[in-house]
C-alpha cells in the first residue's frame, strides 16, 4: 500500500485532528502517501483533496480544535439532494462518482472520521469494492459495536459542569431546571451527564416517558423540602403513546440522516429551560 485518503464527515467533535495526525504520522513511517479530502464525503464527490504532511500542514494540529480538512453533514452521496435546471428537486445516488474518484487517484485505502452515518455510508462503500476503515466520531456514542466514540467523552464533561452549575441558581430561586442535551436517537449523553451531575429526573429515547412519573419525582421531592429539582432531557426523548418530535423531513425522511428533530441548535450540546412550581 503506498497511498491513502482520509475524511472527517458529520458534525466537528474534539480529537478530529489528534486523529488525523496519528494517521498520517502512520502512513509516512510505513512509506504511504497520504492525502486528505476537502469537506468530507463533498470533498470526495467534488474530487477535492490535498496532500497531508506531518512536517507540513498537519505539524501543528494536535490542540487544535475542528478539523483541517473540513467536514459536511449533509452531503449523502446515496441520496444526494439535486436541483435539476427547471428547478424542480430530486434525490440521485451520485456514490459511483465517489467509488471512480478514489480508482482514478489511486487511493488504496480511505480512512473515514465520522459517526453513524458516516460509517454507514463507509460499509455501502466497501461493499463496491472500496477498502475502508472507519473510526467512530460522535458525541452521541451511538456507533454499533463501539463502546467509545471520541468526542463522546468531552460532551458528558460538558453537560456534566452545566448541570454542576445549574444546582445553585435551582436552589437559590426554587426553579425546576431543565437541561435538553443532544444525542439523537442515543441516550448516552443524557443518562451519564445525569448519573455524573445528580441530576433527579432523566428522560432518554429507549425509555418513553410517562410526564405523571416526572411530576411524581419532583413532588416527593418538594414534600421532602427540596424546593428545586433538574431534568435532563435527551433530543429524541418520546412521551409513552407518543412519538419522536420531529422539525421537518428531507425526501419523505429516506436515506441517511434526513430526518431532523425538533431540538436546540446543535452548535451546543445542550439547552437550559427554567420552569416554576407552578408550571408543573
Amino acid at each position: 500500500m503506498k497511498k491513502i485518503a482520509i475524511l472527517t464527515n458529520g458534525g466537528d467533535a474534539p480529537g478530529l485532528n489528534a486523529v488525523i495526525r496519528a494517521i498520517v504520522k502512520t502512513a509516512e513511517n510505513n512509506n504511504i502517501e497520504c492525502y486528505g479530502f476537502i469537506e468530507g464525503y463533498k470533498g470526495l464527490l467534488e474530487n477535492n483533496y490535498v496532500k497531508l504532511e506531518s512536517t507540513g500542514n498537519v505539524s501543528d494540529i494536535i490542540g487544535k480544535g475542528g478539523t483541517i480538512i473540513g467536514t459536511s453533514n449533509n452531503t449523502n452521496v446515496f441520496n444526494l439532494k439535486v436541483v435539476n435546471e427547471n428547478g424542480e428537486v430530486e434525490y440521485k445516488d451520485l456514490s459511483e462518482v465517489c467509488v471512480q474518484n478514489i480508482k482514478n487517484d489511486g487511493f488504496e485505502c480511505l480512512f473515514t472520521l465520522g459517526g453513524d452515518g458516516t460509517q454507514k455510508s463507509s460499509r455501502d462503500f466497501s461493499l463496491r469494492g472500496i477498502n475502508c476503515i472507519g473510526i467512530p466520531k460522535t458525541i452521541d456514542n451511538d456507533v454499533a459495536s463501539t463502546d467509545i466514540t471520541f468526542g463522546y467523552n468531552t460532551a458528558v464533561s460538558v453537560a456534566t459542569e452545566a448541570l454542576d452549575r445549574l444546582h445553585t441558581t435551582a436552589e437559590a430561586h426554587h426553579r425546576i431546571m431543565v437541561l435538553e442535551v443532544m444525542g439523537r436517537y442515543a441516550g448516552w449523553i443524557t443518562l451519564e451527564s445525569a448519573i455524573s451531575g445528580g441530576a433527579d429526573c432523566a428522560l432518554i429515547p429507549e425509555i418513553p416517558y410517562d410526564i405523571n412519573k416526572v411530576v411524581e419525582k419532583i413532588e416527593s421531592r418538594k414534600a421532602k423540602g427540596k424546593n428545586f429539582s433538574i431534568v435532563v432531557v435527551s433530543e429524541g426523548a418520546m412521551p409513552k403513546d407518543g412519538t419522536i418530535s420531529i422539525k421537518r423531513k428531507l425526501d419523505e425522511g429516506n436515506g441517511l440522516d434526513n430526518v431532523r428533530l425538533r431540538r436546540s441548535r446543535r452548535k451546543s450540546c445542550y439547552r437550559i429551560r427554567r420552569v416554576d412550581w407552578n408550571d408543573c
